[in-house]
């Protein structure tokens, strides 16, 4: 009779154990995903950038820094007596650009070279004006009438640089894949931005390969891009029935879409007036060579482009059509982002359950 007290037990403890286990193992997974659930939150707030940022200044006002307070942006009389130029740091086709100093705070200021390029420099000076927002660098003023434009200075410069930056010892522990994918997710919100913009459907035509795309984008210190360059950025408007063309010579190259090519074949010299007009779907079709330079060689890429596949083949359809927008090759990749960081933050949670 004393035994089977002892034989209850025995039996009774091996059954209670699992379930306790189990029961923590769902406590643990529901944590987590309320965890993740507000990081990504707070991610798609902050990296994955909403148009309306609470910290941007009215239309014609600026502020950086620690300085809590708007101020205008600098006119011709303020840029002459206040900004004081340290050294040329970049030089392009349209204008020269000088790290400058104002009020004892490293700025840029970028100045005309070409006076025949006076009208692309004015375009990229209406545009940075009209595009304030968390996607584009900071104006800081301006002088038409000398062709000067101030923005805000970022050290770690344009993402030419990047993978250099990233085998510097301070930011090496950025050099993940996590990271990388969270800039690639940051220069497709800057594309979607252009083609949904205030102005309306904007196309990057500074784009005619991977280094000049590069050079059109900063990389801040904090890991987000901004977009530096708009002196070539025409609007389509489909209702008026206007493409565009990304300036009068021939493109040749992979890297450039389908449609931006000269379509009679080399028996034809090329003419621009023969040349037909795209659409912003152009961009779409370089969003995959762009990404897998921000993805690069490090552990977990691969799994990462595996995943981004699908939507990557999409983006290489030769029809224009058939491509998805901007917002459809985000969304992907945000899809993407969440499902690597659960899968690597509970590798064995679903073979436990």
């Amino acid at each position: 009779m004393e035994k089977k007290p002892h034989f209850i037990r025995r039996e009774f403890l091996p059954r209670e154990v699992p379930s306790v286990s189990l029961a923590l193992l769902l406590a643990a997974v529901l944590l987590l995903n309320a965890l993740l659930y507000l990081y990504l939150n707070k991610f798609y707030n902050s990296l994955g950038r909403v148009e309306t940022d609470p910290g941007l200044c009215p239309f014609g006002h600026f502020k950086f820094g620690a300085v809590k307070n708007c101020s205008p942006w600098l006119s011709c009389e303020a840029i002459n007596r206040e900004v004081r130029k340290l050294k040329c740091v970049g030089e392009g086709a349209v204008k020269k650009v000088f790290l400058s100093e104002w009020k004892e705070k490293k700025v840029v200021l970028s100045q005309l070279t070409n006076s025949e390029l006076k009208e692309d420099f004015l375009h990229g000076l209406k545009m940075l004006k009209a595009l304030q927002s968390k996607y584009v660098v900071r104006l800081l003023g301006y002088c038409e009438q000398q062709f000067t434009i101030l923005t805000e200075y970022h050290p770690l410069g344009s993402l030419r640089r990047l993978n250099e930056t990233l085998h510097i010892p301070k930011y090496k522990g950025m050099n993940t894949w996590h990271r990388r994918l969270m800039l690639a997710i940051d220069y497709v919100s800057v594309i979607r931005y252009l083609h949904s913009s205030p102005l309306g459907t904007l196309v990057m035509c500074d784009s005619n390969d991977l280094d000049k795309v590069l050079s059109q984008y900063l990389l801040t210190s904090d890991f987000h891009v901004l977009v530096n360059d708009l002196d070539a950025l025409p609007l389509v408007n489909r209702s008026a029935g206007r493409l565009v063309k990304c300036g009068h010579r021939e493109l040749r190259g992979e890297f450039v879409a389908p449609e931006q090519r000269w379509p009679y074949g080399e028996d034809v010299p090329f003419e621009d007036d023969l040349m037909p007009p795209y659409d912003e779907k152009t961009d779409i079709w370089k969003i995959p060579d762009v990404s897998n330079f921000f993805l690069g060689h490090v552990e977990g890429s691969d799994i990462v482009r595996l995943h981004l596949f699908d939507i990557h083949a999409a983006c290489k359809k030769k029809d224009p059509a058939e491509r998805p927008s901007a917002q459809e090759v985000l969304d992907t990749y945000r899809k993407v982002l969440t499902l690597l960081i659960r899968e690597a933050a509970m590798p064995g949670a679903r073979e436990m359950l």
